[in-house]
């Protein structure tokens, strides 16, 4: 086990996990998102975890797809914890704003990108996500490696569950909760810390996605989205999470919630 992985395990708090809704619940969740998939022009999922939960619920039928600008904070995570030259700064730029200069140098501080795809998989790993490979090839020229990385919206909620447990990434979520007033969309509204990241697909047409942790009656919850808009727009896939983020502020008393203990 390569030596950042240990080390980003062994920082994880002893967490309490919570079950996910109950039967009866989930029902009523399903339903009820199903009725606001219906309204929204677009193909959009959502999944969720509470906080110190290896297990994540999901919600419609768009589960799955490229990470874009979410891979910059585990890519943040291992740079800081590797105490790479400027990382600081770097991170402060790759996640409140978004820069992909600053997570271009973060990825190249770690080392060839096969070396730096396994340490950003590292802290992937030590948040829960036991299946995510990050991708070490520029698969498509004009963007980066890392970002084309496929990450399943289920493990990007388990992983973004385990984040409040980890002192590692104590200083990423702190950026998290402060991005630029532009990218305050989605479960930002609702004041979540939250990192987005959206991108044509080769066709043309915009995903755009989103996790973040918010609040509910029973405790903390990550919840990942996605939104892959008909008329193929970044501004309607941030319209698709807005709605959706308005669902669940009006359904969290439905929603389940953990927390880290200790």
């Amino acid at each position: 086990m390569p030596a950042v992985r240990r080390a980003l395990v062994a920082a994880l708090a002893v967490i309490t996990t919570l079950a996910l809704a109950s039967p009866a619940s989930a029902d009523s969740l399903q339903a009820g998102f199903a009725q606001l998939a219906n309204t929204i022009p677009a193909n959009v999922g959502i999944a969720y975890a509470p906080v110190g939960q290896n297990q994540a619920g999901t919600l419609g039928s768009l589960q799955n797809g490229v990470a874009w600008s979410t891979i910059k904070v585990p890519l943040a995570i291992a740079a800081i914890h590797a105490n790479r030259p400027n990382a600081q700064d770097l991170a402060a730029r790759a996640v409140t704003a978004s820069d992909n200069d600053a997570a271009e140098q973060l990825w190249s501080s770690l080392g060839p990108a096969p070396q730096a795809a396994q340490q950003v998989q590292a802290v992937l790993r030590a948040g829960g996500d036991t299946g995510t490979a990050v991708e070490s090839r520029r698969l498509r020229p004009e963007f980066s490696a890392f970002g084309q990385t496929q990450w399943p919206l289920a493990r990007q909620a388990v992983f973004a569950a385990h984040l409040p447990c980890m002192a590692a990434a104590a200083p990423v979520v702190g950026l998290m909760r402060n991005t630029v007033p532009n990218q305050r969309w989605g479960l930002a509204t609702i004041g979540a810390p939250t990192k987005g990241g959206w991108g044509p697909g080769p066709g043309g047409g915009y995903l755009v996605r989103q996790f973040g942790i918010v609040g509910t009656p029973a405790g903390s919850l990550a919840v990942a989205l996605a939104a892959e808009p008909k008329d193929g727009s970044f501004d309607s896939g941030v319209a698709a999470l807005n709605q959706m983020t308005q669902w669940l502020s009006a359904n969290a008393a439905q929603l389940p919630g953990g927390r880290c203990s200790g």
